[in-house]
């Protein structure tokens, strides 16, 4: 995947690139290759990225342990700021406190866009944080007792239970 040099974007039409995804993203294992399209546009003291997206990944569902296919899609955008490093220690020098109203993500303007990070970032947080295979997905041994019985894996549980009834 590219990596864009941030002053050859002023030199393109309208100042915007736009990338058609097919591709793998190192450090996310995916069962298809990222699809979509990827557009940057250079704003002047900002880029404007967005990022239209999907995936097929294989997850592990919290609940029963099985695992299960899901389609992650992403439609997303940010703003990046174009600073120099002299400029944003002005702004916040070493000791001062910073709050959320002062964080902005930025890049230097005569720096480069590492557009598959980029995309990295934003499919990993598009990930769910709570992974159920349904919605009636039920755990291990709950739909009945026969599955108590055939699920080994609850045997060391039961033991305990019983000693502890005992």
């Amino acid at each position: 995947m590219e990596t864009i040099y941030i002053p050859q974007l002023l030199k393109m039409p309208e100042q915007t690139m736009e990338i058609k995804l097919c591709d793998r993203i190192s450090g996310l294992t995916t069962l298809t290759p990222v699809k979509g399209i990827f557009q940057v546009r250079h704003g002047g003291n900002f880029l404007d990225l967005q990022l239209q997206a999907d995936t097929i990944l294989t997850l592990t569902c919290d609940r029963c342990l099985q695992t299960f296919n899901y389609r992650l899609e992403v439609d997303t955008s940010e703003i990046i700021y174009l600073k120099y490093e002299a400029e944003l220690n002005q702004y916040y020098p070493p000791e001062r406190e910073i709050t959320g109203e002062d964080l902005w993500e930025s890049l230097p303007p005569d720096g480069e866009l590492i557009i598959e990070e980029w995309i990295y970032q934003q499919l990993s947080l598009a990930i769910p944080l709570r992974s159920l295979c349904s919605n009636d997905c039920q755990p291990p041994g709950k739909t009945s007792t026969d599955n108590n019985k055939n699920d080994k894996r609850w045997s060391a549980l039961a033991n305990l239970k019983s000693l502890m009834d005992n």
